[in-house]
């Protein structure tokens, strides 16, 4: 019997790792109760069939709330213990904090004190946390691990690039809409991240992605340009775009969702 409690203990504690854990060890201790009850309560038969509706219903709830989590939390139900390696889990994070970090860099003002970084840095840590991978990527040589990046001029992403790769993506890069097309022709991405001003023209972001839509290819579309305004976030998504910032840490966030809800 010792040994029965000894296995129960220490698989009891292998649950409470991750929240997908603690959530099982919560139900089959509701049955254990409600069982208990059932057997052993004398004071219950007058409402026997209110527990039996009960032992029905539940699993029934269980089981919507859930499909809510999954579709509305999905990031927050997985834990450490869920990578095959935690020093990996970890790393990948820091990781993608210190390039987030670094390409945010090029926007901070000279003006802006220690305080106002401190803030910019704490949001940085909260946006990787909540938009990490959920989940052990697979093979790189996977699609929807992998995503083009269009800019003539890649060297000024590098820390963006960097902060994703910690995340288990890979990227080809294509420096004109011609390229990135051909690209396209003989392989499938799970995003694409384009610039707006390339040497053709002044809007060959958008040039790209009308030719995109134009074959049905629906693929999420981002656009990373030197423009932050409502009014060009609003034109990008009329046009077909999923997001368009020129910020490193929101378009971590948009990208990383979007991957993540593959």
């Amino acid at each position: 019997m010792n040994t029965k409690f000894n296995d129960f203990q220490t698989s009891a504690l292998g649950f409470t790792k991750s929240p997908l854990g603690i959530i099982a060890l919560f139900i089959v201790l509701i049955y254990g109760f409600a069982t208990l009850a059932a057997t052993f309560g004398d004071n219950f038969k007058d409402s026997i069939v209110l527990l039996v509706y009960f032992l029905i219903l539940f699993p029934v709830i269980v089981f919507v709330g859930f499909l809510w989590l999954v579709s509305k939390h999905h990031d927050k139900i997985y834990g450490p213990s869920d990578f095959k390696n935690e020093d990996n889990f970890f790393k990948m994070r820091m990781s993608s904090v210190a390039s987030l970090a670094v390409a945010s860099a090029k926007q901070f003002e000279k003006t802006q004190k220690d305080g106002d970084i401190q803030e910019q840095l704490d949001s940085i840590i909260e946006t990787v946390s909540k938009t990490s991978s959920n989940k052990e990527q697979n093979s790189t040589n996977e699609w929807n691990n992998r995503i083009l990046w269009v800019d003539d001029r890649p060297e000024n992403n590098v820390y963006e690039r960097h902060a994703f790769e910690a995340q288990g993506l890979s990227f080809s890069l294509a420096l004109s809409t011609k390229e990135a097309l051909e690209i396209l022709k003989n392989n499938k991405y799970a995003v694409i991240i384009s610039d707006m001003k390339r040497k053709e023209s002044d809007k060959e972001g958008y040039i790209l992605l009308d030719e995109i839509r134009k074959i049905k290819n629906e693929i999420p579309f981002f656009i990373y340009t030197n423009s932050n305004s409502p009014t060009q976030k609003e034109l990008a998504k009329e046009k077909g775009a999923q997001g368009s910032t020129n910020n490193a840490q929101e378009l971590f966030e948009m990208v990383m969702r979007t991957i993540n809800r593959l």
